[in-house]
């Protein structure tokens, strides 16, 4: 008769196994929910006026709520929106230029900017004399938001 001294393998799951299979499962599919959630958020119209609504957004009396503090370019829009009505043009151009020299950190919302102040001076001045006041002022970006109320 011949004897083994080796033990048998354990044929249950162990918990480490089990964690791992949990995680296998669950992992991937908060992966792709954690990045659907990031591309929804997102603006992928290039319209710094609209904004997407999230469930964060939306408090629990179903009301948009809005932080009081304004970030320093959406400021800065409204600021020159206000120029361009009551001066013109070519003064909230100028102000967006020294505005951007100041301050680089605006530099990668200037071409926005100067979209939306092209577009309301189309809305004010009319297509023809919203046009003479294009400066390059963010590579031309004034005069693409001329252009795009004109179509």
């Amino acid at each position: 008769m011949k004897h083994s001294t080796t033990q048998p393998t354990r044929r249950g799951q162990g918990p480490a196994r089990r964690i791992g299979r949990t995680l296998a499962l669950v992992l991937p599919v908060v992966l792709v929910l954690s990045g659907t959630l990031a591309v929804t958020r997102v603006n992928w119209s290039g319209n710094p006026e609209s904004s997407v609504l999230t469930a964060s957004d939306v408090s629990a009396s179903g009301a948009t709520s809005r932080t009081a503090t304004r970030a320093p370019h959406e400021v800065l829009r409204d600021q020159l929106l206000t120029e361009l009505q009551e001066q013109n043009p070519g003064v909230a151009l100028t102000h967006l230029q020294q505005a951007v020299d100041e301050r680089p950190s605006l530099a990668g919302h200037c071409a926005s900017i100067a979209r939306a102040l092209g577009r309301a001076a189309v809305r004010i001045y009319g297509p023809t004399r919203a046009q003479s006041y294009a400066r390059p002022v963010c590579d031309t970006a004034f005069a693409s938001g001329v252009l795009s109320s004109r179509a």
